[in-house]
């Protein structure tokens, strides 16, 4: 200050006449272009009532049914939260770093603004600082910039200085801090406080730490700069300049201050990223319905946006249960993609079989929308097979990258093998675990909701079921020797392995245990295609199916979600229940929006014995048939019943589990239905699909907070259904039968229906 009177002092009259009056001229035409902004001159400005009602841009939030935060749909990742639930370590951050007369000013601070102009302007010191207060910044929060040249970048500094006078007499202190926190970037396109505390250290804002809560507010200077993330070394002394702010302000005592800045960075990084993440398959199902939901409820007056309305989503999913399902797929998969390359050798069909490729690669997007573009075929195959990049492929091993061409890259994710697994409540329908693929952010496809596959021997117990109801008795036995259909041009099904089944005759049970396919055949001809079809619409299953002897192994196509839906009425005396993934909806203040159930059809679609019969047959299959590996090899020793599936050339393996208060579904195949697994030992649903749950109830039977459902036991069967079943599984032909049969030459008739 002596020095600008000492410079005033020196100046002559005349010329300080002509300083005073360019001072006057400069008082006026700041005043004149201050006024023009608040008259609107240069855009116009928010009125009270419009600061007063603005909305946040709120991320809505989905939660599984144990209340964990597992996923996000938003625009802006942003989760408001309201002052009381800011602790004060984050307030006395925020004000020792950004303006420490925050309580003393009304939304300028002037002294701080005389500071920056006299040293900034005068004496060209840049590090001065800014001079904005938290008000003002509140107020370019809400008022974003949108040019950057010098002539608006003073008009917006001074537009924010109005704005800031209006807030502070609209708002308290506690809530201009509270929209303050609520409405900063924090980079990687997270907003607020909240949504920071959660993607940074996974919590909330109320449990953060007095080095947590700085590292936050330190980013605010620079989001990029002092990102932990990306430059963890940058965020620590940022971090503890915040510290040593709080500390000059009296926030925080000498002992705190030294803990806070010896603690090390321990960030705890949890992106809610689209692709990323625990059950993405599950959310992106989740989202498709509430996209639905919102749209119906619009068309009634409402005014619901997913991405910008805050909803909370309160779904099905079990969080320990799917986590456990996404380690074992993993752990599963990435050994049976190996026993799978390895079964081909140099010999695999995606390496030897051009006809075959070519054939995958038109099915392609790129081929499609080339071809549309008028592109001639041997073009579009040339540029694919020769242009070469960078591509980052998918391996159980770890991603990797390499320079490959687009025939490269679709060759390469012909071999993969997916899958689509899901468990649910049998009785309420609600959906524990659901994985929809292998690889979400490559695999978009979801095996669960959008696949139709042949189910293969996971159609038998229809077939059977619908011959119970027809009177057929489960003792009946059937003869296992192979026939060729005359009238189904000499359509001759067979069974896996090599034994001699010619003068073999089984049961019901038996033939269902072990997954006879002549057995099926029969049963089914014996029954009639129409009451099986019959059967099967009976317990849920609305696809078209086959009306041919074929369909007893399960040749049709039926979707996950509906083969899950006729299983649950085996669990519930004949009744079916839909899966159901979405229990309530509420807004930003919790008040419910709507709520669901999945409620169990009233009729039954058989008999409450035959049911019974057919649970003691599925028994069988786990404890003697083709899954009995659930015992043997897993050790499991819970109450289940179950049916394994493999369906012509194995490319699809089946797997369904039924406990007392558990159903579980698994498909694993390739998406090329033109390619299977080399040979049905490996490619079998014992083999392929059985271990996805087998291990993943073995994880079960480990936690004691699943004892509910791990210790359950079925119903004692009556005396009735125990007599129904009394008979040799097995039963030989005699000796004269047998002098009489051939058991080189297959025998032939006609199918009856």
């Amino acid at each position: 200050m002596k020095k600008l009177f000492g410079i005033i002092k020196r100046i002559k009259p005349k010329l300080l006449s002509y300083f005073l009056v360019t001072i006057g001229l400069s008082f006026l035409v700041l005043f004149v272009f201050i006024t023009s902004i608040y008259l609107g001159a240069w855009g116009k400005l928010p009125s009270s009532e419009e600061l007063a009602s603005f909305q946040y841009q709120e991320a809505s939030e989905v939660f599984s049914a144990d209340s964990v935060l597992i996923g996000k749909y938003y625009l802006k990742d942003r989760q408001p939260i309201p002052f009381d639930a800011i602790p004060d370590k984050v307030l006395h951050a925020l004000i020792a770093i950004e303006d420490e007369r925050f309580y003393d000013h009304s939304g300028i601070d002037y002294k701080s603004l005389f500071r920056v102009g006299l040293k900034t302007i005068l004496m060209g010191d840049t590090s001065s600082g800014g001079g904005s207060t938290i008000t003002q910044q509140l107020a370019k929060n809400l008022y974003p910039r949108k040019e950057r040249n010098e002539t608006n970048i003073v008009v917006d500094k001074f537009k924010e200085m109005l704005i800031a006078k209006r807030l502070e007499t609209i708002f308290s202190k506690e809530e201009i801090l509270a929209h303050y926190l609520n409405t900063m970037s924090f980079g990687d396109n997270t907003f607020g406080i909240e949504s920071a505390a959660l993607k940074f250290f996974n919590t909330r804002t109320k449990n953060l730490s007095y080095p947590q809560a700085a590292t936050l507010v330190g980013m605010l200077k620079a989001t990029y700069g002092y990102n932990p993330r990306i430059f963890p070394d940058k965020s620590i002394t940022r971090r503890n300049v915040v510290l040593m702010a709080m500390h000059r302000n009296g926030f925080i005592s000498e002992n705190q201050l030294k803990e806070s800045t010896d603690t090390e960075l321990a960030l705890d990084y949890r992106e809610f990223d689209y692709n990323a993440g625990l059950a993405p398959y599950f959310r992106e199902e989740v989202r498709k319905q509430l996209i639905k939901w919102t749209e119906q409820e619009n068309e009634k007056g409402g005014n619901l946006n997913l991405y910008t309305g805050g909803l909370k989503i309160y779904t099905t999913l079990n969080y320990k249960m799917q986590k456990l399902a996404e380690e074992v797929m993993v752990k599963h998969m990435t050994q049976l993609q190996e026993s799978f390359e390895k079964s081909y050798g140099k010999n695999a069909p995606w390496l030897k079989d051009k006809m075959l490729m070519n054939k995958i690669v038109k099915r392609s997007a790129i081929f499609r929308k080339l071809k549309n573009q008028g592109f001639k075929e041997s073009e579009i195959m040339d540029s694919l097979k020769n242009n070469t990049r960078k591509i980052p492929f998918f391996s159980w091993q770890g991603d990797f990258e390499k320079d490959a061409s687009t025939w490269d890259s679709i060759q390469y994710y012909s071999k993969i093998l997916n899958t689509g697994t899901m468990s649910m409540d049998a009785h309420t329908g609600a959906v524990f675990t659901w994985i929809g693929g292998v690889d979400f952010k490559r695999f978009k496809y979801d095996h669960i909701s959008q696949s139709k596959r042949q189910v293969g021997s996971t159609f038998k117990p229809i077939v059977y079921t619908a011959a119970l109801e027809k009177g057929i008795a489960p003792c009946t036995y059937f003869s296992a020797q192979e026939i060729a259909y005359k009238n189904l041009e000499g359509w001759s099904p067979s069974n896996s392995g090599e034994k001699n089944e010619t003068y073999l005759n089984y049961s019901m049970e038996q033939g269902l245990s072990n997954s006879v396919n002549t057995i099926a055949v029969k049963v089914l001809e014996k029954t009639g295609i129409g009451h099986v079809l019959e059967q099967a619409k009976k317990m849920g299953i609305k696809e078209k199916l086959p009306k041919l002897p074929s369909l007893a192994l399960g040749t049709g196509e039926i979707r996950m979600t509906e083969m899950a839906k006729a299983y649950t009425s085996y669990l519930n005396e004949g009744k079916t229940v839909e899966p159901f993934i979405i229990k309530r909806i509420t807004n930003q203040n919790d008040s419910i929006l709507a709520s669901f159930e999945s409620k169990m059809n009233e009729k039954s679609a058989f008999s409450r014995e035959n049911g019974a019969i057919m649970i003691e047959m599925m028994k069988a299959t786990i404890n003697s048939g083709t899954a009995s590996r659930i015992r043997d090899t897993y050790n499991l020793k819970n109450d289940i019943a179950g049916k394994t599936g493999t369906t012509q050339n194995n490319k699809d393996a089946w797997f369904v589990a039924l406990t007392p208060k558990l159903l579980h579904l698994t498909w694993v195949g390739l998406d090329n239905h033109e390619i299977g697994f080399k040979n049905t030992s490996l490619g079998q649903g014992a083999n392929a699909a059985l271990p996805l749950f087998a291990l993943w109830y073995q994880e079960l039977n480990k936690d004691k907070t699943f004892n509910k459902i791990t210790q359950a036991k079925f119903s004692q069967p009556s005396a009735s259904v125990l007599t129904a079943l009394d008979c040799k599984p097995i039963k030989r032909d005699g000796f004269f039968k047998r002098l009489f049969k051939n058991p080189n030459k297959k025998k032939e008739k006609k199918f009856k229906n």
